[in-house]
């Protein structure tokens, strides 16, 4: 997969995944395999969740009344989140 994946099917990927694990039918070693490939996209989904991040771009007020523009990550920082 590429980095710029299509979220929303990875994302039902893994929930599919989560509901075959949750049902208890798989063997030990079908349990590892989909661990395996759901941590894998977990990975991915994180990844891409970052990249969109880094994107964002907030407009803040100062105490002016002025609107300034602010990356989303700085504005995390600033409020220690």
């Amino acid at each position: 997969m590429s980095s710029k994946i299509d979220f929303e099917k990875t994302m039902e990927e893994l929930e599919k995944i989560v509901e075959k694990m949750e049902n208890g039918d798989m063997t030990l070693d079908e349990s590892i395999k989909w661990f395996q490939k759901g941590m894998e996209l977990s990975r991915l989904c994180s990844k891409r969740l970052d990249e969109v991040e880094k994107k964002i771009t907030i407009l803040l007020e100062d105490e002016n009344g002025e609107l300034t523009e602010k990356s989303f990550i700085e504005q995390e920082d600033i409020n220690g989140v």
